[in-house]
């Protein structure tokens, strides 16, 4: 795997974490909440993270006083996995999992629900790609941000997406007026059982986001659906350049050389509306006379009186998980189509959809909220499923021009069965934009990256002030502000979280 970059200093270590063993760091507290952090000594945490998990925890004086004005005493936050990629984010760490009793927290889930990685295995080659990239560059730049990909959904559709996730969707058929676009990559696969992680989030109805649906009129083409986002979001071309775990790997059509197209988007302006509905509901359901809690982490209470309010936010919840799923299958037929336009036809099956930013409620009444973190499920928790024989697939991608892995779950209970969703930040964006320069100048010349603005566009590149934006977004998700993947990985792999399966090295980013 790889290594970390020579030379690199061991990481200082916060000195309120408690270094168990090579691989795992306690968190004491003075609520006595378990709260245990996967990280081999060479894989840095922040101080600032540390801190913010600390203000998290206050959420358990929270529950204790929300617990007693609503008659549900046994609220509490029962334990907290942080993993490798751990590091600060808005209120709540990216790299989180809350497990709670007798509430659920939707700021533990944030906006960006069901922000996941969707990944296929092509019959294409490393070999026969990478002479075709200058030509492939403006066809992605058209399909994904020039009004290229002409993807028309009924309102039916759309409320089936909503509904009944990607299997609902492709339930209903490709609408006519959309033959011609990027709909004509759709394969009978694509949606098939045991390779999405859920497949479909329920929900009781799809009326949040009425609007959206509703603005289709007949069939109509939007600005949302297919949209990668921003932040760390991308669509890649990578291939396999390593095998860990042969007879996975080779089950999983990961061969060495072989290309494949890995999305990390999520649910979009739907995230936020969801998001959005969360804090207000547990504002609403807010007992009266009770103060809101000085961290503004609002629960709320899984009681009869607090019923209708959390319904409202799962329904929104699983809506915008369920767009998300949608989202992600798009982005991938929009690389379908660039590669069939400039390779020709061929094979593309999806490896896993699996998602990041969710809650689970479990049979027993606990609550599984995972930010920025990912199920990791063993040979149990995908019994009957076509990876019963290896566990779950883990994505876990790597920065901008960096390497990403694929692993497979051992259902570890010490992380609650979850693993992390990437590298993780170790510069924060404000930083990130004043970096060198020359730097960014000797990662372009090696890469190939995608985005709205061609900087090679002489009319483009006269335009100072436009240039100077481009370079300080691409600055805040280069290499050297996110931590070193292969300690990350080998986090993983020595705690017993996740085995590597293949190691996959980008052709090609693009990024919103």
């Amino acid at each position: 795997m790889t290594s970390p970059r020579r030379g690199a200093a061991v990481p200082r270590q916060d000195p309120r974490l408690v270094r168990t063993d090579d691989d795992w760091l306690h968190l004491p507290n003075r609520w006595g909440i378990p709260v245990d952090v996967c990280a081999g000594a060479d894989v840095p945490i922040e101080s600032g993270a540390v801190d913010e998990i600390l203000t998290v925890l206050e959420t358990a004086d929270t529950l204790e006083r929300l617990g007693s004005a609503a008659g549900c005493g046994d609220a509490a936050i029962s334990r907290v996995v942080l993993t490798p990629d751990f590091h600060k984010g808005a209120g709540i760490p990216i790299g989180t999992v809350l497990q709670t009793r007798g509430a659920l927290v939707p700021q533990a889930v944030g906006n960006d629900v069901n922000c996941g990685m969707r990944l296929e295995a092509t019959s294409l080659t490393a070999d026969e790609v990478r002479p075709r990239l200058d030509a492939l560059e403006p066809r992605l730049r058209h399909l994904f941000f020039e009004g290229g990909r002409r993807i028309a959904l009924s309102g039916r559709q759309r409320e089936a997406l909503l509904r009944d996730g990607l299997p609902g969707l492709l339930d209903t058929g490709v609408p006519q007026a959309s033959a011609e676009g990027v709909w004509s990559q759709a394969r009978p696969g694509d949606g098939r059982p045991g390779r999405i992680h859920g497949p479909r989030h329920p929900v009781t109805t799809a009326g949040a986001f009425r609007d959206w649906i509703d603005s289709a009129g007949g069939t109509s083409y939007d600005s949302i659906i297919g949209s990668v986002g921003g932040g760390n979001h991308f669509a890649e071309l990578q291939y396999v350049s390593a095998v860990h775990d042969r007879r996975a790997a080779y089950a999983w059509g990961l061969t060495p050389g072989r290309v494949v197209l890995m999305v990390h988007s999520g649910s979009l302006a739907l995230g936020h509306q969801a998001g959005a509905t969360g804090r207000d509901q547990a504002r609403a359901a807010w007992p009266r006379g009770v103060p809101l809690p000085g961290n503004g982490i609002v629960p709320l209470a899984l009681d009869e009186r607090s019923e209708p309010a959390c319904r409202r936010y799962l329904d929104a919840l699983g809506g915008a998980a369920n767009f998300a799923v949608g989202n992600r299958f798009f982005l991938a037929l929009m690389l379908r189509a660039a590669l069939a336009a400039e390779c020709g036809e061929f094979a593309a099956d999806l490896v896993y959809d699996a998602p990041h930013n969710l809650l689970w409620r479990e049979p027993d009444g606990q609550v599984v909220h995972r930010k920025g973190a990912t199920p990791a499920g063993g040979y149990a928790e995908v019994a009957g499923g076509p990876y019963e024989m290896w566990g779950e697939p883990v994505i876990v991608p790597g920065s901008m021009g960096a390497a990403s892995y694929v692993l497979r779950g051992c259902g570890d209970p010490r992380t609650l069965a979850s693993a992390c969703h990437g590298a993780g930040r170790r510069v924060r964006r404000g930083a990130a934009a004043r970096a060198s320069d020359a730097e960014l100048d000797a990662f372009l010349r090696e890469f190939r990256v995608v985005t709205p603005l061609d900087h090679r566009d002489p009319a483009v590149a006269r335009r100072s002030d436009v240039m100077a934006a481009w370079r300080r977004d691409l600055k805040q998700e280069a290499p050297w502000v996110y931590k070193d993947i292969g300690p990350v990985v080998s986090s993983l792999r020595r705690a017993g979280v996740a085995e590597p399966v293949a190691e996959l090295r980008p052709l090609l980013t693009v990024k919103g």
